[in-house]
């Protein structure tokens, strides 16, 4: 079986067709691991032990005939999510200890499902960076440059997808983390409306924007694995009890009609060439498909990189806050007192990227300054809120760039935060909206790079953005290109 041009759907098959058992696509994807992680950095923990247990669990349940759609089936999960009896690291080496005592709720629906924990992946510490150069477990690197970034924070679950060291993995969205890198590693990825997928068990960074999701090669994939990844739980109070819905139900709803919403913001400068030709190319083919253009505005996209850097780190700060030295995190060996201690725990076991987030952050809630900057982010929010809301009474999806530019090189951006942080201008406003974002393959540019195509919907229009992405899809090939690893 070939493993770099096998659908989700068609493993599963041959798993319920007992043509290859689970243990068996486990085993073919841990070698993979064993024989490219070392040069990419993808994954920061695998246990064969515990995944050929799953797997052998998996193969009695298809012989018994109780299986499922997903049952069998190996993924990787970004090591932000607690997994129990794993290391759970969050990238950092204040984690770096950590065995959880306990699943996150993502792990137990991906159990309960009978699907195979792979192993963990790398990450930007605490998911608080653009490239995947944060992590204390080393960077990642691009499996279609490795002298090129993946994209972050989920750049690890990114990377191993593209290469094929898996079919599908976990990630989480805070301000782009899924969309970014999709779009640098020439994936699908899907963010949803805040609430769909629980939060309970996930390290949290920013509350109020954080949202799992899921990454793999195409829009058919992010529908399957998305219908397992979404439920109600009561112990994550933003958690949105919703009827199920099968997110693949309107894959192949034709697009006649589709109104595509262009924000003028999106496409004023700022892009690339080569990402701004594969965008229109990508748009041509949707009038191919039926659809119309139209043009929207969102006036306060230029505000939503400012806000965020506001509100992320504020709530950043708090949620850090528990990773002391005491009960939580890493502590330091040697110090003098309790205030020594807590001081040398944090210094050294955060690195320099959380640590300028942090202070932000404190600094932003500080008194005399939480009105001029915190409350003035909130209210901006609300406009951004309100743009989107605006601007889909007049179309049914937004279209645009996921990312201003192709992957760029290590340490290019790394002196100049600013820069690094303007990587996620396209993607940040839909956290803060809430709403649901993909990001689709849609060609390639300089260097022979992957340019990514973003697709933003109204909330809870998940199987309509998957059914606006698959046609695409379709009708093109760009998601069945893989890098020459991923053949490997």
């Amino acid at each position: 079986m070939n493993l770099a041009t096998t659908s989700l759907k068609q493993l599963a098959q041959a798993l319920q067709q007992r043509r290859i058992s689970s243990r068996e696509l486990a085993q073919a994807y841990l070698e993979r691991i064993a024989r490219l992680n070392p040069g990419l950095g993808a994954f920061i923990t695998t246990d064969h032990e515990r995944t050929f247990a799953q797997a052998d669990a998996a193969d009695a349940r298809i012989a018994a005939g109780t299986a499922g759609p997903l049952t069998g089936i190996p993924i990787a999960h970004k090591d932000i999510f607690c997994t129990q009896g794993w290391l759970t690291t969050c990238g950092s080496k204040m984690l770096s200890s950590f065995v959880s005592p306990y699943d996150a709720h993502v792990i137990e629906q991906f159990g309960a499902a009978g699907a195979l924990i792979l192993g963990k992946t790398n990450m930007d510490e605490f998911a608080m960076g653009s490239s995947n150069e944060t992590s204390f477990y080393g960077p990642v690197k691009n499996p279609w440059d490795i002298t090129r970034i993946p994209g972050g924070s989920s750049g690890g679950s990114a990377a191993a997808v593209a290469a094929r060291l898996a079919h599908a993995a976990t990630a989480t969205d805070t301000g782009g983390s899924i969309r970014q890198p999709a779009a640098l590693c020439g994936i699908s990825g899907i963010k949803p409306t805040y609430g769909l997928v629980s939060r309970y068990g996930m390290i949290a960074f920013a509350s109020s924007l954080d949202q799992g999701g899921v990454l793999a090669p195409s829009a058919e994939d992010l529908g399957l694995v998305l219908n397992t990844m979404v439920g109600f739980d009561e112990r994550d109070s933003t958690s949105i009890a919703r009827p199920a819905e099968d997110y693949t139900a309107l894959l192949e709803q034709p697009l006649k009609g589709l109104r595509i919403g262009l924000p003028r913001e999106f496409f004023s400068g700022g892009v690339s060439a080569d990402v701004e030709r594969a965008i229109e190319a990508a748009l041509q083919e949707y009038e191919r498909l039926g659809a119309t253009r139209v043009e929207i505005t969102l006036p306060n996209t230029a505000l939503s990189v400012p806000v965020y850097y506001v509100l992320a780190p504020a709530e950043a700060s708090s949620n850090l806050s528990r990773f002391d030295g005491v009960r939580y995190g890493w502590r330091a060996p040697q110090y003098d007192d309790l205030g020594d201690m807590y001081e040398r725990s944090r210094a050294q076991g955060f690195g320099p990227e959380v640590k300028r987030r942090i202070l932000t952050g404190t600094y932003v809630l500080s008194r005399g300054y939480y009105d001029a900057y915190y409350l003035q982010a909130q209210r901006v929010r609300r406009l951004i809120v309100n743009d989107f809301r605006s601007a889909f009474a007049q179309c049914d999806v937004i279209m645009g760039p996921a990312t201003p530019t192709v992957a760029f090189g290590f340490g290019e951006k790394t002196s100049d935060p600013v820069q690094m942080y303007l990587s996620d201008i396209f993607t940040i406003s839909v956290n803060l909206a809430g709403l649901p974002g993909l990001s689709i393959p849609a060609g390639f540019g300089e260097g022979g790079l992957p340019v990514g195509l973003q697709l933003i919907g109204d909330y809870f229009s998940e199987a309509r953005l998957l059914n606006v992405a698959h046609r695409y899809q379709q009708a093109t090939d760009w998601h069945a290109r893989v890098p020459a690893l991923a053949s490997a």
